[in-house]
């Protein structure tokens, strides 16, 4: 019974932070879309509006073609099913575990929302020295730092075989 209410919980969690994201980004376009930066922590942090037509790091920013919004949007709904897949045959899992994938898949659905109905992207979060980002990449990165965290864990707890 406790493992079905934390699935709900975590779906919920979920569908709340695509919530947020999406919340943060409109808030971001209509502020920020038609002004230079606002400064936060003057020389370490701003704001300022991005539209990311491309994928993490600009990775593929040498191409240029107009298939280029599909490819991205067709690998993200490939990650998104392959870490969905994952979550599903988890789900006995710790629940640090649980958490890391849901945050994956709260970020993973957020981009994807945002590359299928725009076409790119709405970052707005800049680290000085670090590419703008957005809250759905927050929760990609936290996920998969709690998913690492579980990892370990249960690799210390493993027994393990003497040769």
């Amino acid at each position: 019974m406790a493992r079905r209410v934390m699935g709900w919980v975590l779906i919920l969690f979920t569908l709340a932070l695509v919530g947020c994201d999406h919340a943060t980004k409109a808030v971001a376009q209509a502020a920020l879309e038609r002004r230079g930066p606002l400064s936060i922590v003057p020389g370490v942090l701003d704001l300022r509006y991005a539209e990311n037509r491309d994928m993490a790091f600009s990775l593929l920013r040498g191409i240029q073609s107009p298939a280029k919004v599909a490819v991205l949007l067709v690998c993200s709904m490939i990650v998104l099913g392959v870490v969905l897949l994952g979550w599903w045959s988890s789900r006995r899992a710790s629940v640090t575990e649980q958490a890391g994938y849901a945050l994956i898949v709260a970020g993973a659905i957020g981009n994807a929302i945002d590359r299928g109905v725009r076409g790119y992207v709405i970052d707005f979060i800049h680290l000085h020295r670090w590419p703008v980002f957005n809250v759905a990449d927050i929760a990609i990165v936290a996920g998969g730092i709690l998913l690492g965290i579980a990892m370990f864990r249960r690799a210390r707890q493993e027994p393990r075989e003497v040769s």
